[in-house]
């Protein structure tokens, strides 16, 4: 295993360092007894349940093998790229938004460029981002900051649903529309594209089997490109798969208050650590402890009297916008953690953190991730580096453009629409 660079470090784990100095920055509040009423153990022994059994599925094959199911029985580029991007929105409200992409970014470079159609990974990778920020707001655990709300607030799931219902509909139906637009632009002469097309769908078919070789190509250490080669999925164990059915129902219920979430993490830290091993090892523990560090952070701005007496109004009459906003510069998570400390009005900013994911590259962490998946295209796919649009500055240009419409779009009709 070669060691991590410092740089290379700060890249991928940027929201951890930037938290982990914001906590350390401040010195205004010294450490004393109030630090430990900080930390939500709630939310964060939901988090570890959630990323523990999402794993766990994962590595033994059942997201692959239900993916590669569904789009195989899709045959032409725009109904595969529909079939992507849903695919990708069904696992975030199953598995977190930050899971459902590390699954199915590679599928979906593997299957486009065997299918002929690496043209539009650009625009794919841009509408599974989207999908995974917003469509999994419809349940407290599609991303980490509903997590958190849900459990800071105390909410009942009637009251979540009904707050969450409206926005959840128009993103859908926007996502649809957009990668029906998207992926149906020729990138070249149609007539050519079209025949290329027809040829590559029965490739992209098989290629669909080559994505776990294509995830580990993609977050392998830098060396010689290689890519992926096709192969048959390995049978499921049926013996797993029913504990983790069951560590999944236990997780369920820690999350919506029905089980003791101590219960939950000690049943699914026993059970991992007899029967996935890995799964434990391959949670995103740096994810866990960013969370911690929101925490210290957010408590420690909460006592400064000064900055409660500007955002507590600030809040109380604009939730939406500046909870929207302040996403768009910290991120949603760090920005859910630290406004939910200046209101008790949760339905603005819960919805404005969640639609907050959509616009500038920080707004998500999820973001962040597509992107470096992105930039390693070529490097897994020899053959995509003649492929035109597939820069990182266009695909920013992409990204940005899309992402900048359906925050405009979103934050415009939940202010008409919503009395807050």
């Amino acid at each position: 295993m070669q060691s991590m660079t410092p740089i290379a470090f700060l890249r991928e784990h940027a929201v951890l360092a930037v938290s982990a100095v914001a906590a350390a920055s401040m010195v205004a509040v010294p450490p004393d007894s109030a630090y430990w009423g900080y930390f939500d153990g709630k939310t964060l022994g939901c988090l570890f349940c959630v990323l523990a059994v999402a794993s766990a599925l994962r590595l033994m094959g059942a997201f692959d093998r239900a993916a590669r199911t569904v789009i195989a029985r899709f045959g032409s580029p725009r109904s595969l790229a529909l079939a992507l991007v849903l695919t990708t929105a069904a696992l975030s409200c199953m598995a977190t938004n930050d899971m459902a992409l590390i699954m199915m970014l590679p599928l979906s470079a593997a299957t486009l460029v065997g299918a002929g159609q690496a043209r539009l990974i650009p625009a794919v990778f841009v509408l599974q981002s989207l999908t995974a920020n917003l469509c999994g707001m419809i349940v407290p655990f599609g991303n980490p900051q509903n997590l958190y709300l849900y459990s800071y607030y105390g909410l009942h799931l009637g009251d979540f649903l009904r707050t969450m219902a409206l926005p959840f509909a128009i993103s859908v139906v926007g996502v649809v529309a957009a990668t029906w637009w998207l992926a149906g632009r020729p990138g070249r002469k149609k007539a050519s594209a079209s025949a290329e097309a027809t040829r590559g769908i029965a490739t992209a078919k098989a290629s669909v089997s080559s994505a776990p070789a294509a995830s580990a190509a993609i977050g392998a250490a830098p060396g010689p490109p290689t890519a992926p080669v096709p192969r048959r999925p390995m049978p499921l164990s049926r013996r797993r798969l029913g504990a983790y059915g069951v560590l999944l129902a236990l997780t369920l219920l820690a999350v919506f208050r029905v089980l003791p979430i101590a219960v939950a993490v000690a049943a699914v830290a026993a059970t991992l650590a007899v029967l996935g091993r890995r799964a434990l090892a391959a949670v995103d523990w740096s994810l866990l402890a960013t969370f911690a560090c929101f925490f210290v952070f957010a408590g420690n701005l909460a006592r400064i009297p000064e900055l409660a007496a500007w955002l507590g109004p600030l809040m109380d009459d604009h939730g939406l916008v500046i909870s929207a906003g302040a996403s768009q510069v910290i991120s949603n998570v760090p920005a859910a953690v630290l406004l939910s400390h200046f209101t008790d009005a949760w339905q603005p900013l819960l919805v404005g953190v969640n639609i907050g994911g959509a616009g500038t590259l920080v707004g998500s962490l999820a973001s962040l991730i597509t992107l470096q998946h992105f930039t390693s295209v070529r490097k897994v796919f020899p053959q995509t580096r003649d492929v035109p649009g597939l820069s990182t500055g266009r695909f920013i240009g992409l990204f940005s453009a899309v992402n900048m419409v359906f925050l405009a779009g979103l934050l415009l009709i939940c202010m008409i629409a919503f009395p807050w």
